[in-house]
């Protein structure tokens, strides 16, 4: 039987709510819960952090991927199951997702929306069929669908866009969209 393995898009910060870092917790505790393995951006810090080490505490398989210039800027954890050094970010994208037989993306910034748009844009053109989920902790995500709505109004994407994105509310939610599409 073959592991399966959740890619998860978060912040490098532990933002502004203790409710994030309390979900990223307990999304690494879910992920092990289900024996499923981690991959993420190798980062000891934030959300990223959080969700590594519940997930490592808990007897998850930890694969996780830097570009050497961020290994002191995020802390890279060096006591992951795996750790891959790549020289760029775009390296570091493709290899996160290539591992992986889903996306979920927790709150975070600048890089976890690139690293969304990425995989969405991906899946918009057909290069993949994997699952993207996005975590809706204190509807953090509610202005980014909004905006995914004005594109499509405007007509700069179809409708269908939105069938490339499941929105949980919760960790337990996520937990139960994950088990239906990782069956």
């Amino acid at each position: 039987m073959t592991v399966k393995s959740v890619c998860v898009f978060c912040g490098s910060r532990p933002g502004n709510q203790a409710i994030f870092m309390e979900e990223a917790t307990d999304v690494g505790l879910m992920l092990a819960s289900h024996g499923w393995r981690l991959v993420y951006g190798a980062g000891d810090v934030g959300l990223m952090g959080a969700t590594a080490r519940a997930a490592q505490k808990a007897g998850a398989d930890t694969f996780g991927v830097i570009p050497q210039h961020l290994m002191d800027r995020e802390a890279g954890k060096s006591d992951l199951t795996e750790l891959h050094v790549t020289q760029t970010m775009h390296e570091r994208k493709e290899m996160m997702f290539k591992s992986s037989d889903a996306i979920v993306v927790l709150p975070g910034g600048a890089g976890s929306l690139d690293e969304f748009f990425e995989v969405l844009t991906w899946r918009q053109l057909g290069l993949h069929a994997k699952p993207i989920f996005l975590l809706n902790t204190e509807e953090y995500w509610q202005p980014l669908l909004t905006m995914i709505g004005h594109v499509i109004a405007n007509g700069f994407a179809d409708a269908s866009i939105l069938d490339f994105v499941q929105v949980v509310g919760n960790v337990q939610e996520l937990s139960a969209a994950l088990r239906k599409a990782l069956s």
